[in-house]
């Protein structure tokens, strides 16, 4: 039984030492954020900066664990490169984290879509996932 204690001990040592000198880079944690870059986490005072300065606004209240809200992002994403869209800014708004937001609009569940030029929301999807119909609220309201 020694013997065969110290011969699994040899071979993970031996696993051990090759994994160290493969090259390869531990898998890290990612960092990556909920938000994309192209996209501005929601606060409330620049939600509120952007409503006072009369810009048009589209909000994108997801949730991390969402499908339907990861069907939505591609097709939200490819609406910032929509001329008619160029000056407008767009906020992600996280359901779980925001509950003022949800309760001022008027939320009642993740996958809600709301545009507003400056103050006044002008437009609402909610559980969209047809690329047609969800870009056509959005551009129809602007």
């Amino acid at each position: 039984m020694p013997h065969l204690i110290r011969s699994l001990g040899a071979a993970f040592a031996i696993l051990a030492l090759a994994a160290c000198n493969s090259g390869e880079t531990p898998a890290q944690p990612s960092s990556e954020s909920a938000v994309d870059s192209n996209w501005i986490a929601y606060t409330p005072a620049a939600f509120e900066q952007a409503q006072a300065d009369g810009r048009t606004i589209i909000v994108d209240v997801f949730a991390t664990w969402c499908p339907t809200c990861k069907a939505q992002a591609p097709i939200l994403d490819e609406l910032q490169s929509e001329q008619s869209l160029e000056d407008a800014m767009f906020f992600k708004v996280d359901y779980d984290e925001h509950e003022a937001f949800l309760k001022a609009h008027r939320i009642p569940r993740q996958s809600t879509i709301l545009v507003f030029n400056g103050r006044e929301e002008v437009a609402r999807s909610i559980a969209e996932t047809d690329r047609e119909r969800l870009r056509a609220v959005v551009l129809d309201s602007v």
